[in-house]
């Protein structure tokens, strides 16, 4: 079998379409922990009762089954424009991006199934060898929140090669992508065939449109809605939606088109999704009452501890694990520059669950109290092990990033291209 090289410098088209999308995830990443902490001290603050209050609101139309509480409406609304935005991404790469050819893509996705097969396999461990344990959340240490991890990588990892934010983005998408799979199979209740019959037409419907180059927004939107609205009252959880309307969205451009609907939606809605839609649930969701539970007493729950060591000692060992032995049985080595000690690097960032996780914890416990505000804090305190790991880790590899960046984003003749894209005998950056 031919070797081949994996985590290799992307495209030049790639490499700024990456930028572009994690610049956006940097900038949430910082407002989603800025709106958590406030949630936090708010919770915990003499005041906590106001935050509890504001959080069980209900508005909404009763007559349409929508008299929510604010809390729902981020989990079941703001978070499927998140996951419209993941849709649009996921098809990116799935048609023209790192995901388009099973050999670029085979130990990416090893790395992203062994991430979230090895946390759920010790989540159920813990959980089934303690007494008081609870295998209702085996998917909370699943996820991974690229905006929370680029955020990390502002201070800590400002001059990680392309090529491994490209990794731990594909990463985090193919997640992302099992974590809705995992919502809408296994966290979703009192299914309606009729309503789910309603919203597959919708589908449909939204497909035939892409099909037929149609471009209206007034025509999109409406149907968007009912699409949100018919998942919603079907039972399956209404961020599905999102996810399969960004699938059906078509990707790559007719002649004469600067950029694909695909692209087009993901410039304009991803800065509203990342800036305003996940920290706002990030606010609704991590407002954890430590008081009540008491810190010590509350890690002590197997529920917290499975998710603990799942997020913390699990992430990084399947993701690793999952490329090296797929690198290994496939023969694919590591491009020059890239060690696989960066590739354990992305799997501790990979640790950092926050937002997803939050979302699967209020579904695995939403009956369950004495559970749910254990699992929440100790996805608190994972993302902030994870963090404080990944920082330094990532501190260690500092002056060998600094020489890989003056080689990759060299730019001598000052035409906004890096050299190494108009070199055809690039410099080896190690």
């Amino acid at each position: 079998m031919e070797r081949r090289e994996f985590l290799t410098r992307p495209s030049l088209r790639e490499r700024g379409w990456v930028l572009s999308y994690l610049r956006d995830e940097t900038i949430g990443g910082l407002l989603l922990i800025t709106a958590a902490l406030i949630a936090l001290v708010w919770a915990n603050s003499p005041w906590g009762d106001t935050y509890t209050s504001l959080v069980d609101l209900q508005v909404g139309p009763s007559s349409l089954g929508l008299n929510l509480s604010l809390g729902v409406w981020a989990a079941d609304a703001l978070l499927a424009v998140f996951f419209f935005v993941v849709g649009l991404e996921l098809k990116h790469e799935l048609v023209v991006g790192s995901l388009s050819k099973a050999s670029q893509a085979i130990v990416p996705a090893a790395a992203a199934i062994g991430g979230m097969a090895v946390p759920a396999l010790i989540f159920v461990g813990v959980n089934a060898s303690m007494n008081r344990g609870d295998l209702t959340g085996w998917g909370i240490p699943m996820a991974t929140d690229i905006a929370f991890a680029l955020a990390v990588l502002a201070v800590f990892g400002r001059r990680l090669p392309v090529a491994l934010r490209a990794f731990l983005l594909t990463l985090a998408v193919v997640d992302d992508l099992g974590a809705i799979a995992v919502i809408a199979v296994f966290y979703s209740d009192k299914f309606n065939a009729y309503w789910f019959g309603a919203a597959i037409l919708t589908f449909a419907i939204y497909a035939l449109a892409q099909r037929a180059r149609w471009t209206s927004p007034w025509f999109y939107v409406p149907l968007a809605l009912l699409a949100w609205y018919f998942t919603f009252r079907s039972g399956v959880h209404a961020t599905v939606a999102g996810v399969i309307l960004g699938l059906l969205t078509r990707v790559r451009t007719d002649s004469g088109e600067l950029a694909s609907p695909a692209d087009r939606l993901s410039h304009r809605i991803h800065p509203w999704s990342a800036g305003i839609a996940v920290p706002l649930f990030a606010f609704l969701a991590a407002g954890v009452d430590l008081r009540a539970i008491g810190i010590l007493s509350a890690f002590a729950e197997p529920v917290a501890l499975g998710i603990l060591i799942g997020l913390v000692v699990g992430k990084p060992i399947g993701v690793l694990a999952g490329a090296w032995l797929t690198a290994r049985f496939t023969r694919a080595s590591l491009a020059p520059g890239i060690a696989w000690r960066d590739v354990a690097a992305i799997g501790v960032l990979a640790g950092i669950g926050f937002t997803v996780a939050l979302l699967i914890a209020e579904l695995a416990y939403e009956g369950s109290p004495m559970l749910l505000e254990p699992a929440k804090g100790a996805i608190l305190g994972a993302s902030l092990v994870a963090t404080a790991l990944a920082a330094i880790v990532l501190t260690a590899r500092r002056r060998h990033y600094d020489r890989f960046a003056a080689v990759e984003e060299a730019d001598i003749d000052a035409d906004g291209i890096p050299d190494v894209y108009q070199n055809p005998t690039d410099p080896d950056p190690r």
